[in-house]
């Protein structure tokens, strides 16, 4: 990244061509991507937005522009109407991002004004790519659209789009009651094409974060595919609601109560509904971002039921709030025993910016989970993704973590 004019194209740029480059930029789209000299890996990324009676200031947030200021900040180009931000970048990025004009101090900004706050950004008009996070009547969030980036290099994923003509699995919604907890929740469950309740008791995954199956997650299409072409064995899947972004933050970090829910209710009531395995070995416990973190830490307390764990982004960075020393549940691996248990471990090198309370970032404690986890003996199979904290990257790589934590060795 740089405050450097660094776009070839807008080195060129002057009064007189702003018409006819906001021409070119409406049929190509946006941001802007240019080759950098003699460099086959990386591009120019170009965030533009138009005013000419703007005084103020113009912030993207997300992917390689990350979320402070000024870092973030847009430029204006003088004697135009264009306002710019350049990043260099690999060719493989893939990343969702915002837009905001006059945004308050981040630094000033309250953890609770973050959906006040946030509720002024917007996506780019300029780009016809989007993301969407439907709206939700049972939490009552409205729909959330987003723009997307996904470049030349960008990893495919085969495995989102519905297949006509192949084998469809059924996904159930239930209401399941926690007399632990107190609460109530959705809890969809994913059977397999086929099913059948006097078969062989099926492999089990457990995933937290189930609200987004309607949206940014097509858990049952992911599934559907990869069981057809034979990727993945016929597998039940227990997708667990979050309610609200409150309770989420208090169940899912290292929750004892919320473990012995799983363990106690939930799991007891899902084996009396369908014929699934008791075999930890074939159970997977997985999350993204504090559901991560949620799975590594109920293998590690329970390995008698979890014996696979996929972490996307965990937030590993966490510790409790009585505990000054970050890294809470890395620390209690390198002081635990080693247990049976295997891991698909990834995070994005873009999830380079400091956590709460002058954290490490994901991707720094990410990479000492992992060497943490392999110096205890542990099996893991760890990788990094040019992408953000980012469903629109986790929806490609579940796919590769399915496929890795359910062949025998996690090298094949």
């Amino acid at each position: 990244m740089s405050d450097l004019l660094d776009s070839p194209r807008l080195q060129k740029l002057d009064s007189d061509g702003t018409e006819e480059f906001w021409a070119e930029v409406a049929e190509q789209g946006a941001p802007m991507v240019e080759p950098v000299l003699d460099d086959d890996r990386d591009v120019w990324l170009t965030f533009l937005y138009r005013s000419s009676e703007l005084n103020g200031s113009v912030s993207v947030f997300g992917g390689p522009a990350g979320w402070e200021a000024p870092g973030n900040l847009m430029h204006h180009l003088d004697g135009t109407d264009v306002w710019y931000l350049t990043c260099r970048v690999r060719a493989d990025l893939r990343c969702t991002y915002r837009l905001a004009v006059d945004d308050v101090d981040g630094s000033a900004a309250k953890a609770e004004d973050w959906q006040e706050r946030t509720a002024h950004w917007f996506s780019d008009p300029l780009n016809p790519a989007t993301f969407s996070y439907p709206e939700d009547e049972f939490l009552g969030t409205d729909e959330t659209v987003v723009s997307l980036v996904e470049l030349p290099a960008a990893p495919a994923q085969p495995w989102l789009t519905p297949r006509a003509h192949g084998n469809h699995g059924e996904l159930v919604q239930h209401l399941h009651r926690s007399e632990i907890l107190g609460n109530e929740r959705r809890i969809w469950v994913y059977t397999p094409p086929g099913y059948r309740p006097d078969d062989e008791p099926y492999p089990l995954l457990v995933l937290f974060d189930g609200d987004v199956v309607g949206g940014p997650m097509p858990f049952p299409t992911i599934l559907d595919n990869l069981i057809d072409d034979g990727r993945i064995p016929p597998m039940v899947a227990v997708l667990v609601d979050s309610l609200t972004q409150e309770v989420r933050n208090r169940e899912l970090p290292c929750g004892r109560p919320f473990l012995e829910y799983l363990t106690d209710e939930l799991l007891p009531w899902a084996h009396e509904q369908y014929r699934i395995t008791t075999d930890p070995a074939r159970t997977i416990v997985a999350g993204q971002s504090h559901g991560g973190q949620a799975a590594a830490f109920a293998a590690l307390s329970r390995p008698d039921i979890f014996g696979n764990v996929i972490s996307q982004s965990g937030s590993f960075w966490w510790s409790p709030e009585d505990d000054h020393e970050h890294e809470w549940l890395t620390r209690q691996y390198a002081e635990s025993e080693r247990q049976p248990v295997r891991f698909y471990i990834e995070a994005g090198l873009q999830e380079r910016g400091q956590t709460p309370d002058h954290g490490p970032s994901i991707l720094v404690a990410n990479r000492h989970l992992r060497t943490i986890l392999r110096s205890k003996g542990y099996e893991v199979k760890y990788t990094e993704f040019n992408g953000g904290h980012d469903y629109a990257c986790w929806r490609g790589s579940l796919a590769d973590a399915l496929t890795t934590v359910t062949a025998p060795s996690l090298t094949q």
